[in-house]
């Protein structure tokens, strides 16, 4: 189905927004910007914006942690046009997850767009999200599947992880995966570990090649070290984007 067919699926704003850049901008790429330094998580953004449709942090490896980066990085999304997800994979009990997601010093729910959580603390952890999250019009993805050799994040805990989605769809609008999930167009995969020629890392990470994660049901790719780790990450942005974008329109 294209991504024009399910815009009418979605329920969440923030799934909606999403599709609407990807359409606009004809981009399905995800930077996985995983640096310590904000500065240059900044600089690289800038670059590389024009590429993506998503820039995923990890906003607690920060060293240089001040509010003026996120009011930098606001900027930047309104610029570029791109939605910013916080890869904070939440996995706690709902009342815990409602604080740490609205309060500490990064006030999550306010200037991320996306967030994460793990599903092993059972729907609580929706329920505690969602209170803050989906009156900001946020939205949540569940971690179903995840890449590293010798992942748990498989069989039955990706099954439930699915029924619980069904059952909160205002607020989770899809899945941190390796392939598609679920027939239903509501639902966006997002599928970490994209790198070209795929491999590993050396710490059990298993990197997927564009298409062969767009083979598999992807919809958008996150790519983080191939991108950040080169002398020219605008140019290999660039490649991925529109070895990505290509895959997509033709299995779609």
């Amino acid at each position: 189905m294209k991504l024009e067919q399910r815009l009418q699926y979605v329920k969440n704003p923030t799934a909606k927004k999403l599709l609407e850049i990807m359409i606009e901008k004809k981009t399905n790429l995800a930077v996985a910007a995983d640096l310590t330094s904000g500065a240059e998580i900044l600089r690289i953004l800038d670059k590389i914006g024009s590429e993506i449709c998503v820039a995923k942090l990890h906003i607690d490896i920060l060293t240089d942690f001040t509010s003026n980066f996120v009011t930098e990085l606001i900027k930047l999304k309104e610029k570029h046009n791109f939605l910013i997800f916080e890869d904070r994979k939440f996995a706690d009990i709902g009342n815990t997850v409602q604080m740490q997601y609205a309060q500490g010093i990064y006030h999550i729910v306010d200037w991320a767009d996306i967030t994460n959580a793990h599903t092993v603390p059972g729907p609580g952890i929706i329920e505690g999200l969602s209170a803050v999250g989906l009156p900001k019009g946020r939205g949540l993805l569940l971690l179903a599947e995840m890449t590293p050799e010798g992942t748990l994040a498989k069989g039955e805990y990706t099954q439930a992880s699915i029924e619980m989605a069904k059952k909160y769809d205002d607020f989770v609008f899809g899945f941190i995966t390796t392939k598609k999930l679920i027939n239903d167009p509501k639902f966006i995969n997002f599928t970490p570990g994209v790198k070209f020629g795929g491999g590993g890392d050396g710490l059990k990470q298993q990197y997927n090649t564009p298409a062969k994660a767009i083979a598999g049901g992807s919809d958008v790719l996150i790519v983080g070290r191939g991108i950040y780790k080169v002398d020219d990450p605008a140019s290999e942005a660039r490649k991925y984007r529109q070895e990505a974008w290509e895959a997509y329109l033709q299995n779609r």
